[in-house]
């Protein structure tokens, strides 16, 4: 390795090596003969319904007394159920909780897309809203 001196200081830098970017198409890769075009990508706006915050509040309790949780365990909108220990039983029975208390019927489909008590919350009031419209 070469040293590079610059005034009074010594600097030991590996030479940094050209390339021709003249040769590189930014129109498409190729990988063993094949030709990948990049195309631009649309992005896509997701509109998210938040859960009303008492739904929210309502729904942690439900969690904590359904999984007999210890006092002082923190439970938010982003708490897994998993991650709170439940298993696919205590799911079921958070959800026939959440219909009791709520008055209203979920779907199988609905409770197997519920992960998170967010999710939970956000399907409670699109349901109880979907009851009031009736």
């Amino acid at each position: 390795m070469a040293a590079i001196t610059t005034g009074s200081a010594v600097s030991f830098a590996r030479p940094v090596k050209a390339i021709n970017v003249g040769s590189v198409s930014f129109a498409g890769l190729r990988k063993d003969n094949v030709a990948f075009r990049m195309q631009p990508v649309t992005q896509r706006l997701a509109v998210i319904c938040a859960a009303k915050k008492e739904t929210v509040e309502k729904v942690c309790d439900i969690v904590k007394k359904q999984l007999v949780l210890p006092e002082g365990t923190q439970v938010t909108g982003a708490s897994k159920f998993t991650d709170l220990g439940a298993d696919s039983l205590d799911t079921v029975e958070i959800v026939m909780g959440l219909e009791e208390a709520f008055h209203i019927s979920v779907e199988e489909s609905s409770a197997q897309s519920i992960a998170t008590v967010e999710d939970a919350a956000n399907l409670i009031d699109k349901l109880v809203e979907a009851e009031a419209g009736k």
